[in-house]
């Protein structure tokens, strides 16, 4: 459903490629977001895979990159930085051979208050993908807390 919704808007002729919308072909393990960069677009995966990783600094000069998730044709992201300029949270990268649309926000906020019936479902859209990451991270932070508390012998002690 956020592919029809996407598609519709990048397809009207009021939202033209090149200047509310670009796509973008990237290679195998080409960055699309860096973490920390500004940012004020939404992008829409049309084919291939992108994983989304985070930065976690586990001592002064130790760090990791976990991987948060992999997403692939129809998933969307970049949408905490759509409706205002935002530092990018994580770092994506494609994992395959991958083609990606970036809208542009402002150009799309404006399109958006002229086309009220797209944007709403758009954002019903949004908030459904919101609202399932959620459910995903609460469950993966649960399973992280668990192991902690498993690795460190705590449990006996509650």
């Amino acid at each position: 459903m956020m592919m029809e919704v996407l598609s519709e808007i990048v397809s009207h002729p009021e939202f033209p490629e090149g200047e509310a919308w670009v796509r973008h072909p990237l290679k195998a393990n080409e960055v699309i977001v860096s973490e920390g960069e500004e940012g004020g677009s939404l992008f829409f995966i049309e084919t291939g895979e992108l994983r989304v990783t985070g930065r976690v600094e586990l001592e002064e000069e130790r760090r990791v990159q976990p991987g948060i998730c992999d997403l692939a044709a129809g998933d969307v992201f970049g949408e905490l930085s759509l409706f205002g300029n935002r530092t990018r949270t994580a770092n994506v990268a494609a994992i395959t051979d991958a083609v990606v649309v970036e809208l542009d926000g402002e150009k799309l906020g404006r399109f958006l208050d002229r086309h009220p019936d797209l944007g709403y479902r758009l954002l019903k859209e949004l908030f459904e993908t919101l609202a399932g990451r959620l459910s995903r991270t609460n469950r993966q932070m649960e399973n992280l807390f668990a192991w902690g508390l498993r690795a460190h012998g705590i449990p006996k002690y509650l």
